[in-house]
Formats: structure tokens, C-alpha cells, sequence
């Protein structure tokens, strides 16, 4: 139970990687908030953790909304009075597939704003509460862009993305680890599980991402969720301003 007593909260937590996250801290022990902007996926991860004897509660919180982000936050330490784990995994609203001359200003600046905006007012509502506590997690997902796929991939507004959030990472961990507080993106190198089957060119990317790997495999949702409560855990508090790869060797170049 590695994180017996904890809380932990996690906006998209109706998503599959959110979902992935959520039911492994439960499973280890922690109390966990899902957040997300659609009931009825937050209310189907929390019956699942409620089934297997995990303690959750489910709150509809639009993570682009300051004001929604700090209630909940105010919501979370009066039920729990505590947060241990603070996760975003909400969706970037991107769009790929379009080369970059060919894409509308709002479609490329989309998954930029949205991640940016999201990810500072869920991480200043978590540091408002770590910095007295003494102690905390903030945990992002995605890591350093590989440019190698923008050779033959349109990718749109998310390499910026990907990069921009890095930097964020960044600087909160230069920030906030004299109080206690680590700040960590899991690097991946693709999940099959989240890609959609009508997506086009699924199977090529998929092959892709496969062929980058060392082992020849890539990781499932499951591993992502046991990797996410390891770095969350007391095991991993030397880790901190840093990206956890769990790309299966991908990033060797």
C-alpha cells in the first residue's frame, strides 16, 4: 500500500490515462478525487474503485475555469484535509493530422492554451496547499517532444505543447522544492490503448511508436497507473524536476 492515507486528486480523472492513475493510488491506498467535465466517464471510474473497496469521491470541475479549479480544491481538503498527489491529464483539444501551413490559428493554438492554462491553475491550487503542508506531488504526463515523428507525422500544435509543459515542470520544481514539493512528468512513449480505432493511420503509428522501443512493446494503461503511484510514493521522493521514463528506451539517442 504505498500510499496508505494519502489523497490524491486527478482532473480528467474520467480519461484513460486519468482513470488509469486514479484506480492504481486507490489501489495503493490512497483517497482519490476524480475531476473532469463529464459525469457520467467520472462516475463510471468511481464505481469501479468503489467496487474494489477504494475510497472516491467524483466531482464535475472544468479545469480551464480558476475559479471551479480553487473550489474544488477547498472541496478536497474538507473532505480529506489533505492533498498528497496532484495530476492533469485532461484532454489538450488538439488536432493533428493537418500539416502546419495548412491549419487554422485556433486549431494550432488550441492544445497550447488549453494545456497551459489548465496545468498552472491546477498546480498554483495544489502548491497553495502543499507549500504549508510541507510536502506534496505535482505529476504531469507526456514528457520532452520526440521531433523524430514530426517527420512523418502532422502533429500539430503539440510538440509546442509537450515542450511548453516541460518548461512549466521546471521552473515549479526550482520553485517549490525548498518546500517539500516534487514536481514530475512519466515520459511515455505511446499508448495503443488511447489511440481510437477509426483513428487514420492508427496502425502505422502504432508500428511507429513500437519499432522506437527497445523491448519491442509499448506500455498498457495499467503500467501507467503502477509507475504513477511509484513516483507518488516515499520511494521516489529523491525524484523531482525530472522526467520518469517509461518510454521502454525511447529517449536513447
Amino acid at each position: 500500500m504505498l500510499l496508505q492515507d494519502r489523497t490524491a486528486v486527478v482532473y480528467g480523472g474520467g480519461g484513460n490515462v486519468g482513470g488509469a492513475m486514479a484506480r492504481a493510488f486507490a489501489r495503493h491506498g490512497a483517497t482519490v478525487h476524480l475531476a473532469g467535465r463529464t459525469r457520467a466517464t467520472l462516475r463510471a471510474v468511481a464505481d469501479e474503485i468503489t467496487e474494489a473497496g477504494g475510497k472516491v469521491y467524483a466531482d464535475a470541475v472544468d479545469a480551464l475555469d480558476e475559479r471551479a479549479v480553487d473550489e474544488h480544491t477547498a472541496r478536497v481538503l474538507e473532505r480529506s484535509g489533505r492533498l498528497d498527489v496532484s495530476v492533469n491529464v485532461i484532454s489538450d483539444q488538439d488536432v493533428q493530422g493537418t500539416p502546419m501551413a495548412e491549419m487554422s490559428p485556433d486549431d494550432y493554438l488550441r492544445p497550447i492554451i488549453t494545456s497551459i492554462t489548465s496545468k498552472f491553475l491546477t498546480a498554483r491550487a495544489a502548491a497553495r496547499v502543499m507549500v504549508p503542508q510541507g510536502s506534496g506531488l505535482i505529476l504531469y504526463f507526456g514528457g520532452s517532444f520526440d521531433w523524430q515523428a514530426a517527420r512523418r507525422f502532422s502533429v500539430g500544435g503539440m510538440g509546442l505543447t509537450f515542450d511548453a509543459v516541460e518548461s512549466m515542470r521546471k521552473q515549479l520544481a526550482c520553485e517549490l522544492g525548498p518546500s517539500g514539493i516534487r514536481v514530475v512528468t512519466l515520459r511515455t512513449s505511446g499508448l495503443p490503448e488511447t489511440i481510437p480505432p477509426d483513428f487514420e493511420g492508427r496502425d502505422e503509428l502504432v508500428s511507429y511508436l513500437t519499432a522506437q522501443t527497445l523491448t519491442g512493446r509499448l506500455a498498457t494503461l495499467r503500467e501507467v497507473g503502477e509507475l504513477a503511484a511509484f513516483v507518488a510514493s516515499d520511494s521516489a521522493a529523491l525524484l523531482t524536476g525530472a522526467e520518469f521514463d517509461m518510454s521502454a528506451g525511447t529517449s536513447i539517442r
